[in-house]
């Protein structure tokens, strides 16, 4: 199994906004230079984690992007699925996959609930790992914040 850019980075942005926003708006700029990511990609990602309840957008001056929910009720797991990417290891286990492959050993296929089962496993550890968790690692790593908010100002 192999995730697309699409899950690894949109998990890496959903993190970025948990942790360095401290509630306030975060512009996709902003993100996409401390993650590395590229700004078109990032918004073409974001208009998908938008569409889940992942994330809201905010108009105007200081607008940006903020959770929908709470870090510890967005997992990993409901980040793939907004994505659409099917964490199962080979298609043949895949409910729906999408160029309809058919596998024409499927029915003595003694191997396939060996990979339905792996990645039935994948799916319920992805959905245990919460945006709070990666939070809290970044912090025990000693990641430091980077919160540029739109109010600050020196004098």
């Amino acid at each position: 199994m192999r995730l697309t850019t699409k899950s690894r980075y949109g998990t890496r942005a959903i993190f970025d906004i948990a942790y360095n926003s401290a509630g306030i708006p975060v512009q996709i700029k902003d993100i996409s230079k401390r993650q590395e990511i590229p700004p078109r990609y990032l918004e073409q990602i974001f208009h998908k984690l938008k569409g889940a309840n992942i994330i809201n957008s905010v108009r105007g001056p200081g607008g940006g992007y903020v959770l929908a929910r709470d870090p510890s009720k967005i997992t990993v797991g409901d980040i793939i699925k907004a994505m659409k990417e099917p964490i199962d290891p080979v298609f043949c286990v895949e409910d729906e996959n999408e160029n309809n492959k058919k596998c024409s050993r499927a029915e003595q296929c003694v191997t396939k609930q060996v990979w339905k089962e792996a990645g039935e496993k994948i799916t319920k550890y992805f959905n245990s790992v919460s945006i709070r968790d990666l939070c809290e690692r970044a912090k025990s790593m000693g990641v430091k914040k980077d919160m540029k908010h739109p109010f600050d100002y020196n004098i």
